[in-house]
């Protein structure tokens, strides 16, 4: 069936259980799986003429916060891995939409099914929020099992 699943984390306890299910989901096809994080791009912040300066962190800075962000993130995937007896191996990229980055890592990588975690937001919640979930499933050819 499955030989090689994306797991897709934002670090958060929600994604945790997406993590797991997936995760748990290798260990019985006996699939190797790839922990994926996408990092925002880099905005600047933007100032009218009536808005209070606060000072924001430099490109640097923020790429130097970002990347320690998603090492945690993904390390989280690698221990439940190792703990399951399962291959892991894990890559962050940039992108501005999350799910792009997502689809991205699942070609390179050439993962067969990606698993992740849904905040269950339908009607208007998601429709003002938006759900990269939901744009994953709308935009992927491959199979996605979505944790809640």
């Amino acid at each position: 069936m499955f030989k090689h699943i994306l797991i897709s984390t934002d670090g958060s306890k929600l994604s945790a259980k997406g993590v797991k299910a997936g995760v748990k989901l290798a260990k019985a096809l006996g699939a190797k799986v790839t922990g994926a994080y996408v990092i925002p791009l880099y905005s600047p912040p933007m100032y009218g003429e009536a808005v209070v300066y606060v000072p924001g962190v430099s490109p640097q800075e923020y790429k130097q916060i970002s990347e320690k962000a998603a090492r945690k993130a993904l390390a989280a995937v690698e221990i439940e891995a190792r703990t399951a007896g399962v291959r892991c191996a894990t890559q962050f990229v940039s992108s501005n939409q999350p799910w792009q980055g997502i689809l991205r890592i699942a070609r390179a990588r050439k993962c067969d099914a990606i698993s992740m975690a849904s905040h269950g937001r339908g009607g208007l919640g998601g429709l003002l929020l938006g759900s990269e979930t939901m744009r994953v499933l709308a935009h992927s050819k491959l199979p996605v099992l979505v944790t809640r």
